[in-house]
């Protein structure tokens, strides 16, 4: 079965979810943006073995420890869409104009697509290409758990920022509208900050989406 602990990460409190299938204690972190010591910490305390990297997007607070992270363990790096290389360039200016540690570029080992799957241990999610936050902006569905991870696409009661550079107010909406609705009411997302919801919740009560 797969398992995920989320820590919030950095001054921007970003969620930072390591996930894992419990046959093989095999684990991936979603979105390194930071504070990677209590990530691998978490991570060890686990009794996890850290195999992978996956990021749904590059901006700083989500991205910003994954060069290093994957350079200290060894770790492929899983996404995003090449839509955000762009921002991957950008790290170390983003580092310093939001008061990050210096962040480095990498080059990701896997470029995501929209229909492709990622694998940890013997557990499988779908990848779906959200774009409108960021261009290249991805999600992981995980259907045998109705968790959906989906970076800063959705939140509680509200939606993504459009208004940085590649962002696009209408490309939002019509990917919360056509690719996280389908996955079902049922479905707990987990947002890129703050709580957790449904996407029937959002659907029925979000400000942005609601009714949509």
């Amino acid at each position: 079965m797969l398992h995920y602990r989320t820590l919030p990460v950095t001054a921007f409190q970003q969620n930072s979810s390591i996930v894992w299938c419990d046959e093989t204690m095999d684990a991936a972190v979603i979105d390194p943006g930071g504070d990677l010591d209590a990530l691998v910490a978490e991570v060890q305390h686990l009794g996890l073995q850290l195999k992978a990297i996956w990021l749904t997007h590059a901006h700083i607070d989500h991205a910003g420890g994954t060069g290093e992270l994957a350079e200290r363990l060894s770790l492929p790096i899983i996404g995003p869409h090449t839509g955000d290389q762009y921002w991957i360039n950008a790290l170390p200016q983003q580092s310093a104009m939001f008061g990050f540690p210096p962040a480095r570029q990498f080059t990701p080992t896997r470029w995501l697509q929209d229909g492709d799957t990622v694998t940890i241990g013997r557990e499988t999610l779908h990848v779906r290409h959200c774009p409108g936050h960021t261009p290249g902006h991805v999600v992981f569905h995980a259907p045998q758990i109705d968790r959906a991870f989906v970076g800063d696409v959705l939140f509680a009661g509200s939606i993504g920022r459009t208004d940085f550079p590649g962002g696009n107010h209408q490309q939002l909406i019509d990917s919360i509208t056509q690719r996280l609705w389908p996955m079902g009411d049922q479905t707990v997302f987990i947002p890129g900050h703050g709580p957790e919801s449904t996407f029937g919740r959002e659907r029925r009560s979000n400000p942005y989406v609601g009714n949509t």
